[in-house]
């Protein structure tokens, strides 16, 4: 029974597509210093921390950009809120989230079109 509950609440989660982009920058190596040690590292290490936890499921930065990319699971649209105010750069960054609807969700969505569709074809 166990089981089965705590496999129903992670079918309730939702997957949010995350980018965060137009960080801070620098113009000296003090500028550098307080940046990386302030912000840029102790954000680094929430996301790792919440990649261990499984609540940030893939992820990582475009090869040569100053943009993070990675998709959050979370129950509602007021824990994402909460995780990403949580991050050190939250005030400093442009955030995009993007619901993600499952494959499966949309799967039976479709079918159920479907099949109302092939109703409506035989009654008419």
């Amino acid at each position: 029974m166990l089981v089965a509950s705590a496999q129903a609440a992670e079918r309730q989660k939702m997957k949010y597509l995350v980018t965060a982009s137009e960080g801070p920058g620098w113009s000296t190596p003090e500028e550098a210093l307080n940046v990386l040690e302030k912000g840029v590292l102790p954000t680094f290490d929430i996301l790792l921390k919440l990649e261990a936890e499984k609540r940030i499921v893939a992820g990582g930065l475009p090869v040569g950009e100053r943009k993070l990319i990675f998709i959050l699971e979370a129950s509602s649209n007021e824990e994402v809120d909460q995780v990403l105010r949580d991050i050190p750069l939250w005030g400093v960054l442009k955030w995009e989230v993007i619901p993600l609807e499952s494959f499966d969700g949309r799967a039976q969505k479709e079918r159920s079109v479907l099949s109302e569709l092939k109703k409506q074809r035989t009654n008419a």
